[in-house]
């Protein structure tokens, strides 16, 4: 939502978006959110086509700062427990990328993930179309 993103789920998915699941888990600005459904991985590459996507993954070789990301550019994250499927991946090696971390850990959190890849994405577009000052921006 303070990224202005629009979120695109692909099923199947691995939590449950039912208005008593998301009360529960404080998310309780669902209704105000730009969200996309799509029925599996296909049904959204047919409907994307064209579009630059990128795939995060801890099986990437280049990091997610390795790239240049368009203003409308999708980021696909896996479920926390498996990951993007191998098959994916595969067919999409030019535009996985990964997180730098230690090699002793498997992986970082979802929510942590998105937020590291999606605000590189954000400064590198400028952070176009949202606000760059802060409550001192009279003090300058």
């Amino acid at each position: 939502m303070a990224t202005n993103s629009s979120l695109h789920l692909i099923r199947p998915l691995g939590f449950s978006t039912d208005d008593k699941s998301l009360k529960r888990s404080g998310l309780d600005y669902w209704s105000d959110l730009d969200v996309y459904y799509y029925d599996n991985y296909d049904d959204f590459a047919e409907k994307q086509r064209g579009q630059q996507i990128f795939f995060a993954s801890t099986k990437a070789v280049k990091t997610y700062t390795e790239v240049s990301y368009s203003p409308n550019a999708f980021i696909v994250f896996g479920k926390e427990s498996a990951g993007i499927p191998r098959e994916i991946l595969l067919a999409n090696l030019d535009n996985c990328v990964r997180i730098p971390m230690g090699e002793k850990y498997r992986s970082l959190n979802l929510a942590s993930s998105a937020a590291i890849v999606l605000y590189e994405a954000l400064r590198q577009n400028e952070f176009m179309g949202l606000e760059r000052e802060g409550l001192f921006k009279e003090l300058k």
